[in-house]
């Protein structure tokens, strides 16, 4: 999965990447465990601003023992600055 790919996440409460090299701008924080869908606890390690070709997303837990990245489906409703339609098996995220 490249950088630029996300798990739309309907479960999550935040989003959730992996990788520190995509963080535009990166804060540590207190290591708190976080609990992933299969109940495993992974320390957080930082939150940070993560800008890709197609999002900007702010407050992103850096979990660097993760796999995929997360983006929480209800974060990204929440905001003001995307739309988000769903077409049966097909998502799409639009900025406005």
């Amino acid at each position: 999965m490249s950088h630029f790919e996300w798990i739309l996440d309907f479960y999550a409460s935040h989003y959730m990447f992996p990788d520190s090299s995509s963080f535009t701008s990166i804060s540590p924080s207190p290591s708190i465990p976080v609990m992933t869908a299969d109940n495993t606890l992974m320390p957080l390690v930082s939150v940070g601003y993560v800008v890709t070709p197609h999002l900007s997303l702010p407050n992103i837990y850096l979990i660097s023992k993760l796999k995929l990245n997360f983006a929480s489906v209800g974060r990204i409703c929440d905001s003001s600055d995307y739309l988000v339609m769903f077409y049966g098996s097909f998502c799409c995220v639009q900025d406005l």
